[in-house]
Formats: C-alpha cells, sequence, structure tokens
C-alpha cells in the first residue's frame, strides 16, 4: 500500500495506537448493501484510487479552499485566538491525504474499520487536538462533517476526469466514491452517537 510520505505524523493505521472499532465486519457488510455498494464500485473505487494517486495535495487543497471560505469550518485548523497553527496544518494534510488512498485503496478489512473509529473519534473532544498536542477548537460538530461531504463529493470529480478515461469510467468511479464516502460518515457519526463518547457535538 502506498504512502503519500513517511513518516505521516500521526498516522496510525494498523497499529495498536488505533481506536478499536465497536462495529463489526457483519455490520459493515449491512452497511455496504444499505449505501448500495457494489462489487463493481469495489472495482471502481480502485480505479478511482489510481486517477487520484498523484492528486492528493491538489485535491486536499481544493478542499481546504473552500473550507477557508467558510469561517465556521476554517476556525477548526486554527488556535483560540484565530491564528494558523502550520505544524497541525502541515500533518494533518497530510493525514487528508492518506485518506483518499486508503479509501480507494485499502482493503475494507479489520484495521480500515478500525481506523474509521480513529478517524471518528480525531472529530470529536476525545481526540481532536491531543494527537498534534495543539489547541484549537474542542470538536468538529457532526452536522459540519455530514453537510462538507457534498462539497467534497462535487469537487472530485475534475480530478477523477483528469486522466484520459471515458465518460461512463468517471461516472462509474464518482459513484463509488460517493458511496463509499458517505458509508464512512456512517460509521464516523458512531462516537457522536453514544452518550458515552462524544454526547452533544451536533
Amino acid at each position: 500500500m502506498k504512502t503519500i510520505a513517511s513518516p505521516i505524523p500521526g498516522y496510525t493505521y494498523g497499529t495498536s495506537e488505533a481506536a478499536q472499532s465497536p462495529i463489526s465486519i457483519a455490520e459493515l457488510e449491512q452497511l455496504k448493501r444499505s449505501v448500495g455498494f457494489t462489487t463493481e464500485d469495489e472495482r471502481y473505487i480502485r480505479m478511482a484510487g489510481e486517477v487520484l494517486d498523484g492528486q492528493t495535495k491538489e485535491l486536499v487543497e481544493t478542499w481546504r479552499g473552500a473550507i477557508a471560505q467558510r469561517p465556521h469550518l476554517a476556525r477548526h485548523s486554527k488556535d483560540p485566538e484565530g491564528k494558523p497553527i502550520p505544524r497541525y496544518s502541515e500533518a494533518s494534510g497530510l493525514r487528508f491525504q492518506q485518506w483518499i488512498l486508503d479509501t480507494c485503496l485499502r482493503p475494507w478489512d479489520q484495521d480500515w474499520l478500525n481506523y474509521q473509529q480513529e478517524i471518528a473519534l480525531r472529530h470529536t473532544a476525545l481526540k481532536k487536538n491531543a494527537t498534534d498536542g495543539v489547541s484549537s477548537t474542542p470538536h468538529i460538530p457532526l452536522r459540519d462533517v455530514i453537510a462538507f461531504t457534498a462539497v467534497m463529493n462535487e469537487t472530485v470529480r475534475p480530478f477523477l476526469a483528469a486522466k484520459g478515461h471515458s465518460g461512463e469510467e468517471i461516472e462509474k468511479m464518482h459513484s463509488a466514491w460517493r458511496k463509499s464516502v458517505q458509508l464512512q460518515i456512517a460509521l464516523w457519526a458512531q462516537p457522536y452517537c453514544s452518550s458515552a463518547l462524544a454526547p452533544d457535538e451536533w
């Protein structure tokens, strides 16, 4: 599995440092059926990963540019005085790039499922600032995590079209990507829905 840098600060995929998911593989399979993720989608999400490999930096910069235009989102990467935290942005940006490849190219096994829980917790007050040892907003509201995926799903399409694939292939890659992200959002909602983990962070 390719990584976009070595090491990636705070990237704990497949290690004992990552959270353990409370969601079973059987429940993951049910979620795949719920979102309509098929064996064809598996093929096209891998194709999307091959297409996006080498474009991850530009894609993350596109998403961050959109975030910068929304101050209520941009504040989550700044300190309490509203100043940028360069090392936080750099480290989280590398992890964001790697997430693109992990979304497309990793097998959806227990390690993948565990890291979805880790990502989720890093949006909540339980782990948001702990990974990089910074002082910023305590959590990112679930409503914004869910809502911003619409921007991510729309803006990824030109990147999927960047390497000369047919219109049908682009559409199928885009569909597989959207389903995958929707499924991950469902997984990320788990700690927000737990009274023991991140209540009142909607």
